[in-house]
């Protein structure tokens, strides 16, 4: 690994330990390693693979702004601020704002959300397999038409890598998961 991925990897490794995915006893760090595997398929650059590492350390872990460009420069910072929701809204006003900054955001800030949203479908559909309907309870909105909405919604938003793979596996995953085609 490159100065920045390693630093990346460890930072986002501490800022989450601790944390689990939800519903399991996966240590949560397995969600940004496997988000920043997928962004070093679709691209070179390490700030884009630090992002990935670090996507979450904002939402979920309570790291600022400031720490993390002061740490790794603007570019990440921003890409990251980018990515983050706001946890004090609803999830229906969460994902609504996330499709809508999505749609006209920067290629960059799209592929971050490409590898974080396969990532999070991949493992939806491994539970799905072994779990079938009940692993909708783990999530805070368990109506699996609401997040059928939210993951085909974003199969616009990342038409613009239709030729990559992972975009490929993301569509593909969606109708698996939610047993319709993607609109």
């Amino acid at each position: 690994m490159t100065g920045i991925i390693a630093k990346a990897a460890e930072f986002a490794e501490k800022a989450h330990s601790g944390a689990f995915r939800k519903g399991t006893t996966i240590p949560y760090i397995t969600h940004p390693l496997e988000a920043a595997v997928i962004m070093s398929m679709m691209t070179d650059d390490e700030e884009m693979v630090a992002a990935a590492l670090l996507h979450d350390t904002m939402e979920d872990a309570g790291v600022t702004y400031g720490e993390l460009e002061a740490a790794f420069g603007a570019r990440v910072a921003d890409l990251v601020a980018e990515e983050s929701e706001d946890k004090s809204k609803t999830w229906q006003e969460r994902k609504s704002a996330t499709i809508r900054r999505l749609e006209t955001a920067s290629r960059d800030a799209r592929m971050l959300a490409l590898a974080d949203k396969l990532s999070n479908i991949r493992c939806i559909a491994r539970d799905y397999l072994l779990e079938g309907e009940r692993v909708w309870e783990r999530f805070r909105v368990r109506d699996k038409e609401r997040q059928a909405w939210y993951y085909t919604s974003m199969e616009q938003i990342f038409s613009e890598f239709s030729e990559m793979p992972q975009y490929r596996e993301y569509a593909a995953l969606c109708r698996q998961v939610f047993g319709t085609a993607v609109s």
